[in-house]
């Protein structure tokens, strides 16, 4: 029987018994809903509103239950409408009239807005870790390559020379804002809901503080009708999560195209590429091109988020029962590509000399050679042109500026001496952006030093 059932005459038809259940989902949710009724459980006695006696045994009923569900011993049922029903109409099986007064002073809107803040707070705990992890994986990788040269890109045409260390300190100062947003989020996650009830509180002397404490949450719902209706902190989350898999997407577009064979500045360890059903030759990125399409499946879950609530009137509406199947998705999708991601990452062998050769083309010393005049008195637009002509001369004659010869040089300025190779050699060109948050490799061990700092500073 449902537990609502007193107003109806009729039994609930089974097509919408099926459409109406929300347990396939949010059965995940049986510790918080237990660890929660536990603590109402605990509040109701110390306030007075129930038996101390009735307490004791709904808690130690609900301990068994916990116990019997982790173990396989109890399943939830299907025909139950959710988790929260189940464990309840469970408790009452085992401890008879006690167990029916559990839900004095609570509604099932707060209580399963409790429960989800209960999750979210564990998961995003649980994600805030596993970055913390990514970031330490890809320093690690920056340490080891903070010298290896590299062409950097803009347009996806070759620009300057960095460092591949500095790229990848680069993703790392992403993920670390990602890490960033999520910590803010979590403690709008951490505000308890419990005691606003259906959405207008109780008559009831409950102890809103005492539930909060025990459930070491920071504040309680200021507004009953907030309390229920709130899902902004599941939107939040989403949006958190959509913004580091776009980082994951960006990183993974990019060894998709280092991978390939023009560019070939990495290659993925056999355990994480795939092959061709019928080109022998092919070893594919699959690994990177599934987190790139489950980006779009993240987002998606973010928009379903906003449309499902773009309308809503206060206070709960059943419409808000399409919150968890969006977020848990998000959680998941994001935690499963993360967890593979790292190990991906610290397989992969990094192909220095191609790096290198690919940066000694294209002319990514330019910028450098106008420089090497600005700094000997000649205006930048000028310095400018002169460099940008003798590329085009270069170009012409097929050759690159290291190896054009010291006579032509001047003929497109006086100013140009002798130690002008040393100028525009690709390691002075690294070497010498030293400033602050450059790519030479002093720079990238100073910015590897802040994020192991940040890391640390993380709670």
């Amino acid at each position: 029987m449902k537990l609502w059932a007193g107003r109806f005459s009729k039994e609930t038809d089974e097509r919408v018994n099926s459409f109406n259940t929300s347990l396939p989902f949010d059965r995940r949710m049986y510790a918080q809903d237990i660890a929660g009724s536990v603590a109402h459980a605990k509040m109701l006695a110390a306030t007075g509103i129930i038996d101390a006696g009735d307490a004791e045994k709904i808690i130690l009923g609900l301990e068994s239950i916990l116990s019997d569900i982790e173990s396989g011993l109890l399943v939830p049922d299907n025909d139950a409408e959710d988790i929260h029903m189940f464990i309840e109409a469970e408790l009452t099986a085992r401890v008879g009239d006690a167990g029916k007064r559990l839900h004095t002073a609570r509604s099932r809107n707060d209580q399963v807005a409790l429960d989800t803040r209960l999750y979210l707070r564990g998961e995003t705990d649980n994600l805030i870790s596993l970055l913390k992890k990514l970031c330490v994986a890809l320093i690690k990788k920056a340490d080891e390559y903070k010298d290896a040269i590299m062409p950097g890109y803009t347009h996806l045409q070759r620009a300057q020379p960095v460092t591949f260390g500095h790229h990848l300190m680069a993703y790392v100062s992403m993920f670390l804002r990602d890490i960033e947003r999520l910590v803010g989020c979590r403690r709008r996650i951490n505000v308890m809901p419990l005691g606003s009830c259906a959405l207008a509180g109780t008559t009831y002397p409950v102890d809103r503080q005492m539930t909060r404490e025990l459930l070491c949450f920071d504040s309680v719902c200021a507004n009953s009708l907030d309390g229920v209706s709130d899902r902004d902190f599941c939107i939040e989350l989403a949006s958190c999560i959509s913004i580091a898999m776009m980082h994951l997407s960006r990183f993974s577009e990019e060894i998709i195209l280092w991978c390939s064979w023009e560019f070939k500045f990495i290659e993925l360890d056999d355990a994480f590429s795939t092959g061709s059903s019928i080109m022998p030759q092919k070893k594919n990125a699959d690994v990177a091109e599934l987190i790139r399409g489950k980006t779009g499946r993240v987002y998606g879950d973010l928009i379903t988020l906003l449309t499902m609530m773009k309308g809503l009137p206060l206070a709960y509406n059943k419409d808000m029962q399409e919150d968890k199947e969006a977020v848990f998705d998000a959680v998941d999708t994001i935690c499963e590509c993360i967890n593979t991601f790292i190990p991906m990452l610290g397989t992969m062998t990094v192909l220095r000399g191609n790096m290198k050769n690919a940066a000694a083309r294209g002319f990514i010393n330019a910028t450098d050679l106008a420089d090497y005049l600005t700094k000997k008195g000649v205006p930048f637009r000028d310095a400018y042109k002169i460099s940008g002509s003798l590329v085009a001369w270069c170009i012409e004659n097929d050759t690159v500026l290291e190896n054009v010869p010291l006579e032509k040089l001047r003929e497109y300025s006086e100013m140009f001496d002798g130690d002008v190779y040393d100028a525009i050699s690709l390691e002075t060109c690294v070497n010498m952006r030293s400033s602050e948050g450059g790519p030479s490799p002093s720079s990238v061990v100073r910015q590897i030093q802040l994020a192991k700092t940040a890391l640390e500073e993380i709670r």
